[in-house]
């Protein structure tokens, strides 16, 4: 509304110069700079409506970007047809996890058939973003006069930017909490499978020390801290448990982006820190999220370096507002739950009430403040990057 205000008022102050000029200065020059007057808007408007179907717009950028580090992107203007166009108005857009200083940028083309120009995004919050051409405008050479293009926009483009994700001490109180139900879960199992073993066969299991590339869920943990190295189960025949961790990314769509970012930012951290610990320790786990195309997966993690590739898959996800992840999809071998989420306040129950048993399950929110509607424990990763429960 101020735009069309300024323009209005500049198209005012040239015709009352021009009428000034006309009747007190020079008559005759100013009969011919009333004609131009006249004559330059319709030449402005003409090539305002002419590239409205004869530009195209595309851009680039990464995938990824760590958190603090500059996102390139490369936006391209192709037209149709070898005449000149005026000019080209472009509106980039990127969501809150980016800076917010995005200048629109004007460009003409004469006689090139397509020009670029590069634009950076600073990755502020670590989570997935969107960047994305809001508007394409063909506007009047004049700059009062201008219309949205008549081509399709390019698609926005998910981004995530990469957090730092802390190092948690294996002197956490959670891990130790985790461990210890590990480590019950795996003396039960060998029990329960020396039971199965007929009189003609050898009771419990057979073993060999581990070798690089052995499933980190078959370590027998109680006899490997007896021996003081790592002793791998040989017996087939016995299917593990394994501790869950259910990332549930959940955003409200009451609440402003701005503010759930942060928040979503801030479990990241907490989670894969955990995971990262936990695998690092031998504890293979199973991980449930909510992956691209809106489905709940389960994925076992068993190797050092997946927790980053699992990472960058979170981050690729877009979060839609008011949609829980399913925990149905944790499964019943489950000796621990971890139900990680960035709101355990009114529609939490679905999650907390599907645990089988709560005394060997707890939630991470996202403070000692945060609301936990269940009667689970409620752990959070402070400043100093210990976990601590309320």
């Amino acid at each position: 509304m101020i735009k069309h205000i300024k323009s209005i008022a500049g198209v005012l102050a040239v015709a009352f110069l021009v009428y000034i000029f006309t009747f007190y200065v020079d008559g005759e020059m100013g009969i011919i700079l009333l004609a131009f007057v006249a004559f330059a808007p319709l030449v402005s408007l003409f090539f305002m409506l002419y590239a409205r179907k004869r530009v195209k717009v595309s851009f680039t950028c990464d995938a990824y970007v760590q958190k603090g580090g500059t996102l390139s992107v490369t936006v391209t203007v192709r037209k149709k047809g070898s005449f000149p166009l005026g000019i080209i108005e472009i509106c980039p857009y990127a969501t809150e996890i980016f800076t917010q200083d995005i200048m629109n940028r004007k460009l003409t083309m004469l006689n090139e058939e397509k020009k670029s120009f590069t634009f950076e995004l600073n990755g502020v919050i670590g989570g997935n973003g969107e960047v994305g051409i809001r508007a394409v405008y063909s506007c009047g050479f004049l700059g009062f006069m201008k219309t949205a293009v008549q081509t399709p926009l390019p698609q926005p483009v998910s981004v995530g930017v990469i957090p730092e994700i802390p190092e948690i001490k294996a002197s956490s109180q959670l891990f130790r909490s985790i461990a210890e139900t590990v480590l019950t879960s795996d003396e039960e199992e060998e029990n329960d499978t020396a039971m199965m073993f007929t009189a003609n066969t050898s009771p419990g299991y057979e073993h060999r020390e581990y070798v690089h590339g052995d499933p980190l869920k078959r370590i027998n943990w109680k006899l490997s801290s007896k021996k003081s190295k790592l002793m791998v189960r040989l017996d087939e025949a016995v299917a593990s448990v394994q501790p869950v961790i259910v990332f549930d990314l959940f955003r409200r769509q009451s609440v402003p982006a701005i503010n759930a970012v942060r928040g979503e930012e801030q479990l990241i951290r907490a989670v894969f820190g955990l995971l990262s610990l936990l695998i690092k320790q031998g504890i293979a786990c199973n991980f449930v999220y909510r992956s691209g195309d809106g489905t709940t997966v389960c994925e076992s993690v068993d190797n050092p370096d997946y927790p980053d590739q699992l990472l960058l898959k979170v981050l690729a996800v877009k979060v839609v507002p008011d949609v829980r992840v399913d925990i149905r999809q944790a499964g019943s071998s489950v000796c621990s739950c971890i139900i990680a989420t960035t709101d355990a306040g009114n529609g939490f129950s679905e999650l907390s009430d599907a645990v089988e048993d709560p005394d060997n399950a707890c939630v991470i929110g996202l403070s000692a403040a945060s609301v936990n509607t269940s009667s689970l424990r409620l752990w959070y990763l402070d400043e100093e990057n210990n976990f601590k429960m309320v």
